[in-house]
């Protein structure tokens, strides 16, 4: 019962990754990075949705066929495992078979219950957000979230009683069973439903789809919404029964990590479907801001975009990963530039922590200890801050706050360069012969050992790479490894990373 199931939403594959999609892998990836480091069973899932329309039409723009241009896509986006360092326990494709299975058994059993039914329709579609919208969705009569007018498209769909599940979805999250953080968003769920949720269309013509999708079952005409079969992704991963037992029927938390444009589908189809059925519902959904190019979003739709992998390949993994849980924030976009990359990368990793531990390790090395003393918290600062360092870290990943647990880590570091400045061991070190001297450099080399060790640890979850060369270098007891910069300091004149659109 104490597992932890973290989910991303699954990205379209209708073109490349881009920073957007990184910084969403890299935020799931640090919270399970995190809780296993704290010894909890952890499954991070994450994939791609491809059975969408906007899938078809940019296979056949390029004069792909669907199957060979979703399949390349797919594995651009797996890749980034590599790119990104990181850790996700499953990767799933929606139109693989264990996906077509589960959502087939699923959409009979909302059958079952008498939730769909059938009939025309006429609205306007949004083809980037892959929905039906209203007049009152629009901002000056375009879609806000791709600053283009829908489409005004007449057809006869499968459609869900959301409405007689609205309640059920108010309750659970109004009572905090379900937690939709930060509270903004929270909010923003509860007005929609107290305005009254109306039914979905949950299929779409296969005519229009040109066949690619999952089949309505007992329906070929009509082929299941992306939106319907894409959500039912983070159970139909668990095609085991005993895996689905174990991550999302017991488990003690089921997190999902999504981008703000995609909160009703999580926050309250989701949920609707699952009540639906009688399953149990995610017990949080995070919801994180926006990453953009001078005020526009990040995405493939925007017309600018930013390859993650380019990024990795110039500046690294640490720095990119570094800046995107320090700086995006969790209350308002964040604009990149690749010079604030450098900058917080040079600043913080190089000069910072990698000078901290570097010139700890230089000091051992000049001043052997023949044991590592324990260290009195109230002795050294820096150890002191150190110490606290754990709590401080799992306060702010429980609020889903990176800034401030990479801040908790960054004060440390301070503390530490500012004990390094204060005690200045390398003088302490001139008087080898005085006993009290010697008995402060000890204490002040071991205090700064250990909070190096713990930097390096708690590091673990934000810069793997990084984290695992400096607890190397740290080694164990009084053997440590070698001196030298743990991180690179980065050029600030690089080409320019932005593609525009063609």
């Amino acid at each position: 019962m104490n597992g932890f199931y973290v989910t991303t939403a699954i990205p379209y594959v209708n073109g490349a990754p881009h920073l957007g999609h990184a910084l969403e892998l890299v935020q799931a990836d640090v919270l399970a990075r995190h809780r296993r480091q704290r010894g909890q069973p952890v499954r991070f899932l994450t994939g791609t949705d491809e059975n969408a329309l906007k899938n078809v039409a940019a296979a056949r723009a390029c004069g792909r066929d669907v199957a060979g241009f979703v399949a390349d896509n797919a594995d651009r986006f797996a890749a980034l495992r590599g790119a990104l360092s990181l850790s996700f326990d499953d990767f799933i494709r929606t139109s693989s078979d264990r996906h077509v299975r589960g959502v087939d058994r699923l959409w009979r059993r909302n059958a079952a219950n008498g939730d769909f039914y059938r009939r025309h329709y006429t609205g306007l579609y949004c083809p980037g957000c892959e929905q039906f919208t209203t007049p009152a969705d629009l901002v000056d009569g375009r879609c806000p979230e791709h600053r283009t007018p829908p489409q005004a498209v007449t057809e006869e769909n499968w459609f869900f009683r959301l409405s007689r599940y609205a309640g059920v979805v108010e309750d659970a999250i109004r009572s905090g069973r379900v937690r939709v953080e930060p509270s903004t968003r929270r909010n923003e769920v509860l007005a929609f439903l107290r305005r009254g949720a109306a039914d979905i269309s949950v299929s779409r013509p296969a005519a229009r789809s040109h066949g690619w999708g999952i089949p309505v079952p007992n329906d070929p005409e009509q082929v299941i919404y992306v939106w319907w079969d894409a959500l039912a992704n983070y159970i139909t991963a668990l095609d085991d029964p005993a895996a689905f037992q174990r991550w999302w029927a017991d488990s003690a938390e089921r997190v999902h990590v999504i981008g703000k444009g995609i909160l009703r589908f999580h926050a309250v189809h989701w949920l609707a479907l699952l009540a639906s059925v009688g399953l149990p519902l995610p017990t949080t959904v995070f919801v994180h801001e926006y990453l953009t190019v001078n005020g526009a979003k990040i995405s493939k739709s925007s017309g600018a975009t930013v390859d993650p992998v380019d990024l990795t390949r110039r500046f690294g993994t640490d720095a990119l990963r570094w800046w995107l849980a320090r700086e995006a924030s969790g209350s308002t976009d964040t604009d990149f530039t690749a010079t604030r990359l450098v900058q917080r990368a040079n600043r913080e990793l190089a000069n910072g922590l990698g000078n901290l531990v570097n010139r700890t390790v230089s000091l051992a090395h000049r001043y052997p200890l023949a044991t590592l003393p324990a260290v009195d918290h109230n002795s050294v600062p820096a150890f002191t801050a150190a110490a606290a360092l754990p709590d401080r870290i799992d306060d702010a990943l429980a609020r889903f706050d990176f800034r401030a647990a990479t801040d908790a880590i960054w004060q440390v570091v301070l503390a530490g360069n500012r004990t390094l400045e204060h005690e200045r061991p390398w003088e302490l070190g001139r008087r080898p012969n005085d006993p009290v001297i010697r008995a402060r450099l000890n204490t002040v080399l071991a205090a700064l050992v250990h909070t190096c060790r713990i930097l390096a640890e708690q590091c673990t979850p934000f810069i793997p790479d990084g984290a695992a060369r400096l607890l190397r270098q740290l080694g164990t007891g009084t053997q440590l490894g070698p001196v030298g910069p743990p991180f690179a300091r980065l050029d600030t004149s690089t080409p320019n990373l932005i593609t525009n659109a063609s």
